[in-house]
């Protein structure tokens, strides 16, 4: 049996490596590409449909096939530290993969603007935190100016090394598809992951490991849709943190990706994304976060607009796993029951519950 031994190995023909670079891996990659076989009924048609789960990577999100490209580059060029703008997954992707290299990690996240799941473990990595009093954009300029400044690697998507890394998730699809999906559906917030996707599929294809390329479908939210409405947003604001981005770094990749493929780019409401998250974990059984729950809650719409003829395969990747912003979840649910510890006031519960007839 061979032993997974991350993305950079798998796939080394595709990224820029050379036998000099140093690797640093956390065995990232290899993802499950799970059938969603329970969302049909609220779909509204029968799709071929597979949900391509990220928050299996080892920081929890898919930032780390970005990262452990750019943390390797970094290294290899003898970068002593790192620096993110974030709104969580980057901070503790790169906080991880920089504790992995031995270099030294410095975050900025939008005061007050992060899940704490994410800012625990960037502080748990030992990640020199510092919280902005503004929001993602902002934090951004500044880690752009220092990385003008002074000798730190920048480690957000505008880092070409980063998109090469997350490209990895398409060639994944295809491989476990045995094709590629006639659709692919992504959350966009800074743009970087369908712009690295569109990227993946247009090298594969061009390497002859697939014989078509899936239309890109991106669902910005609506509170934070600079694509969609043709303009930075000020102030964005959704629930879905991972995404609230007014202004994304690869705005013009996710055109490019939408454009070249025939695809679109749309905006879904604070309510659709929490109606496709509680879908995704009741029905199918896999906890994503808010964010994450975008590309279906974009896949509903449109099915509903009648864009689907029925039958097609699509793909809808979940970028985050659930545990990184709980606190979501137990604002969307319903609270536990309480009961005494007596057999027969449980029976009476189950009774009401399971129609089960004691």
């Amino acid at each position: 049996m061979q032993l997974w031994r991350g993305l950079i190995e798998r796939y080394r023909e595709f990224l820029p490596v050379t036998d000099k670079t140093p690797v640093i891996a956390l065995n990232e990659g290899n993802t499950p590409l799970i059938n969603a076989t329970n969302l049909d009924e609220i779909i509204g048609k029968r799709l071929n449909l597979y949900l391509k789960y990220e928050g299996t990577n080892p920081s929890g999100s898919f930032k780390d096939r970005g990262m452990t490209l750019a943390i390797s580059k970094a290294l290899e060029n003898k970068s002593k530290a790192v620096i993110c703008a974030s709104t969580g997954n980057t901070s503790a992707s790169a906080s991880a993969y920089a504790a992995k290299a031995n270099i030294a990690s410095i975050v900025l996240i939008p005061q007050g603007k992060i899940a704490m799941g994410k800012l625990a473990q960037a502080i748990i990595h030992g990640a020199k935190v510092l919280q902005v009093e503004g929001d993602f954009d902002t934090a951004l300029k500044i880690v752009r100016e220092l990385d003008r400044r002074y000798p730190i690697t920048l480690v957000n998507s505008l880092n070409p090394f980063r998109i090469d890394g997350q490209k990895t998730a398409a060639f994944e699809v295809c491989d476990q598809l045995g094709m590629a999906p006639e659709y692919q559906s992504l959350p966009v917030g800074n743009a970087g992951n369908i712009t690295a996707y569109w990227k993946g599929y247009r090298e594969y294809y061009t390497a002859k490991r697939i014989n078509s390329l899936p239309k890109m479908l991106g669902f910005q939210a609506a509170g934070a849709a600079p694509i969609v409405l043709g303009h930075p947003v000020e102030k964005p604001e959704t629930i879905a943190t991972a995404i609230r981005i007014g202004n994304p770094a690869s705005w013009a990749g996710a055109v490019a990706a939408r454009d070249e493929s025939g695809g679109r780019i749309e905006a879904v409401t604070d309510d659709e994304i929490i109606f496709a998250y509680k879908a995704i974990a009741e029905r199918e059984g896999i906890f994503c976060e808010p964010a994450s729950a975008a590309s279906l809650a974009g896949v509903i719409k449109l099915s509903r607009e009648g864009y689907f003829k029925g039958g097609e395969t699509v793909v809808c990747t979940l970028t985050g796993n659930g545990l990184k912003d709980p606190d979501i979840a137990l604002k969307v649910s319903a609270e536990p029951l309480r009961v005494k510890a007596d057999v027969s006031e449980v029976e009476r519960l189950l009774e009401g519950i399971l129609n089960l007839g004691f």
